[in-house]
C-alpha cells in the first residue's frame, strides 16, 4: 500500500523511458524533467546512439536503467553484463527465459566487475513475459501456460539464479508478492495514468493501482515523453499518485 509517509519517495519510484529516436530528443527530455531520478535507456536509443547515451544521462546526475533484455549464451551475456557494470548503470535487464546458467553467470560477472571497479552492484532484473503478449501470443511460441503461470515460473527461476528483481506486468504484482520473497524488487512497465491511452501494451494498470499492489518502480514512457509538455505531464502524474493516498 502507498503510505502518506512515503509521499516524498513517490518521484523516486517513477522511471521515465527514453523511448526516443536519437540523442537530441533524449537530451530535450532530460532537460525538461529535472525531478526525475531514473531514466530507462532501451534498445532503440541504445542501438541508435550506443553507450554514449549512458554517459549523457549520467552527465545530468541521473541514474540509468539499461533495458536491453539480454538473452544469449551464458558467456556472451556475462561479457555484456561486465561492460554494463563499467558504465555504472543502476539497473539492468536480462530475459529470464535465457535459463538458469545464463542468469547465474550474469550475477557472477556483475559481482566480480563491481568489486573490481569499486562501485555499487546494480539491480539485476529478470524479464518474465512482455506486457505486449497475450496468452494466445505465447501459445503460438510453444508456451502452453497462461501468462500468470509463466511469469511466476520465470520469476522463481530468476530469484533462484541470484537475480534481485523482476520485470512483470502490473497484473502479476500481487501473485509475485504472495508467492515469492518479500525482498523481491518488482519493476512494472505497462503503466498508464488514468488520462493516457493504452497504446500497444495489453496488461496495463494505473500508477496508483500498481504501487498499492506492491510495485517498487513504475516505468512510464510515452504519456510523459510524447506530451506537449513533459514537465506538466510528470507533475500531473505525481498529483494523480498524491490523490490516491
Amino acid at each position: 500500500m502507498i503510505k502518506k509517509a512515503d509521499l516524498k519517495e513517490i518521484r523516486e519510484k517513477i522511471i521515465i523511458a527514453l523511448d526516443v529516436k536519437n540523442r537530441v530528443e533524449a537530451k530535450n527530455i532530460l532537460e525538461s524533467l529535472p525531478e526525475t531520478r531514473i531514466f530507462k535507456v532501451g534498445l532503440e536509443l541504445f542501438t541508435a546512439e550506443g553507450p554514449d547515451m549512458i554517459d549523457l544521462v549520467r552527465s545530468y546526475g541521473r541514474q540509468i536503467f539499461l533495458d536491453l533484455k539480454l538473452h544469449d549464451i551464458p558467456n556472451t551475456v556475462a561479457g555484456a553484463v561486465r561492460a554494463a557494470i563499467r558504465h555504472e548503470v543502476s539497473m539492468l535487464t536480462l530475459h529470464a527465459s535465457g535459463g538458469r546458467e545464463m542468469m547465474m553467470r550474469a550475477v557472477e560477472a556483475a559481482r566480480e566487475e563491481a568489486e573490481k571497479a569499486g562501485i555499487k552492484l546494480p539491480l539485476l532484473l529478470g524479464v518474465t513475459v512482455l506486457t505486449s503478449l497475450k496468452d494466445k501470443d505465447m501459445e503460438e511460441t510453444g508456451v502452453k501456460s497462461e501468462s500468470r503461470a509463466q511469469v511466476l515460473r520465470l520469476a522463481r527461476l530468476a530469484l533462484e539464479s541470484g537475480l534481485m528483481g523482476i520485470v512483470c506486468s502490473p497484473q502479476e504484482i500481487e501473485l509475485l508478492r504472495r508467492e515469492l520473497s518479500a525482498n523481491l524488487k518488482i519493476v512494472t512497465p505497462g503503466i498508464r495514468p488514468v488520462w493516457a491511452e493504452a497504446q500497444d501494451q495489453k496488461r496495463i494498470m494505473t500508477p496508483a493501482e500498481a504501487l498499492n499492489k506492491g510495485s517498487d518502480y513504475l516505468v512510464i514512457g510515452r504519456p510523459i515523453t510524447q506530451a506537449a509538455s513533459p514537465a506538466e505531464a510528470f507533475a500531473r502524474l505525481v498529483k494523480e499518485l498524491e490523490a490516491a493516498i
